[in-house]
């Protein structure tokens, strides 16, 4: 991908305690996922694979929105085919990675944020975060992150959401299977506090082998399904529909 050295970093990387805290810090575009956000994470997630003093990753942004989506202002200028296949490779990455990743969500994610949270392994968010596959009201379908986003609903919730495009609750996306948990606001950092302690407590070749244990079926999904989604989603990004309806948002959102 692109060069960034000379830009402020979107993506912070902590580490204390046997715990790595990733931020997701791009307030100007609600931490859409742009190139130099996805290299940034898929870096620090590389660095937290390759330390041994790590046990738990925590996933979390400095603001309100968790992660919008895809970063539509790129829709010009990436080609339709890496855009996507960046996201699924980040999804992969999540699944795969040997240590437990807890993702919290404190206010809003949308579409492709909707895919790092069902990748990771635990998610806790407020009972009054918000979500939307907002795929449909642009004439997308939520391709590509429907590769972790599919197992985690049930069949009913999936309809719901994903035809609808509505916005739903954390507390609906606990009923929803989409997330673990999901507690006041004001309990949410304790919460997140307690659960990634446990986790710490668990033996680097117990968590590893658990954690390959439980996501084998999803990564088996990712690695068969994911040539023919990218190409899906390419179609529907290219098509004049679809051009035209993240013309129209992109406008409502300069207006």
């Amino acid at each position: 991908m692109t060069d960034t050295t000379e830009r402020p970093e979107l993506v912070h990387l902590d580490v204390a305690d046997a715990v790595a805290t990733i931020t997701l810090d791009s307030p100007h575009n609600r931490n859409a996922l742009s190139r130099q956000l996805i290299t940034e994470l898929r870096a620090h997630l590389a660095t937290v694979e390759d330390d041994a003093s790590v046990r738990v990753v925590r996933l979390v942004s400095s603001g309100r929105v968790f992660c919008s989506g895809a970063d539509l202002s790129e829709a010009s200028t990436v080609p339709m085919q890496e855009g996507a296949r960046a996201i699924c490779d980040l999804q992969r990455q999540i699944v795969a990675l040997s240590k437990p990743v807890v993702v919290v969500v404190s206010g809003a994610a949308r579409a492709g944020g909707i895919g790092i949270v069902a990748a990771a392994d635990v998610a806790v968010v407020a009972e009054d975060a918000t979500f939307a596959l907002t795929e449909v009201k642009l004439g997308l379908t939520p391709a590509v992150i429907s590769l972790t986003v599919l197992p985690r609903l049930t069949s009913r919730a999936a309809s719901l959401t994903a035809l609808g495009g509505e916005v739903f609750t954390g507390a609906e996306a606990a009923a929803y299977g989409l997330v673990t948990r999901a507690v006041p606001a004001d309990q949410l950092d304790a919460t997140v506090d307690s659960i990634v302690a446990s986790l710490a407590t668990g033996a680097p070749q117990g968590l590893a082998e658990t954690k390959k244990l439980l996501n084998a079926d999803l990564l088996h999904r990712i690695d068969t399904g994911a040539d023919d989604l990218i190409e899906l989603s390419a179609r529907l990004f290219g098509s004049d529909a679809a051009r035209e309806a993240m013309t129209a948002f992109l406008s409502r959102g300069k207006g």
